[in-house]
């Protein structure tokens, strides 16, 4: 016999079972439950054996104070907990990001863009070194001065 059966047999107030007769048998019930209810100010306390009505002390509508039990604590802490981790990740993301592995030239004159994205960038395809030492250098043109210094990214 599986746990279960076990226990709902344990819930029975008989000292023997009948085998039913009939379509309207009617027979002991087991005990209800009371392990979902709205508890009261007043009834903290755990009820007696023989208590199968609740001991109301408050009227209907009147609110009394919270109780937060074990599992209310748990929710609480690990919803502060998680505020608190996605604020950190997110002042984290606000942060500048730090200073890439790359390096800073001088242009020479003569030199454009492509020259120095082709020399300097050799393993990326010249689009996207252009595109990489435009972003690294707020630049929005392809032109380039000579004597102004350009931080080439770490590819």
């Amino acid at each position: 016999m599986s746990a279960i059966a076990l226990h709902d047999l344990q819930d029975f107030e008989t000292p023997h079972f009948e085998i039913p007769q009939g379509p309207a048998v009617q027979g002991p019930r087991p005990r209800r439950r009371d392990h979902l209810r709205v508890v009261g100010a007043g009834e903290r306390g755990v009820p007696s054996v023989g208590d199968t009505v609740p001991r109301r002390t408050a009227a209907l509508g009147e609110a009394g104070p919270l109780t937060l039990t074990r599992r209310g604590r748990l929710a609480m802490t690990v919803t502060v907990a998680t505020v608190l981790v996605l604020a950190v990740v997110a002042a984290l993301g606000m942060l500048p990001a730090t200073a890439s592995a790359g390096h800073t030239i001088t242009v020479q004159p003569g030199d454009t863009l492509s020259q120095i994205a082709t020399s300097e960038l050799p393993e990326l395809p010249l689009d996207r070194a252009i595109v990489a030492i435009q972003v690294a250098n707020d630049l929005n043109t392809l032109h380039v001065q000579a004597g102004s210094e350009l931080e080439i990214p770490a590819p």
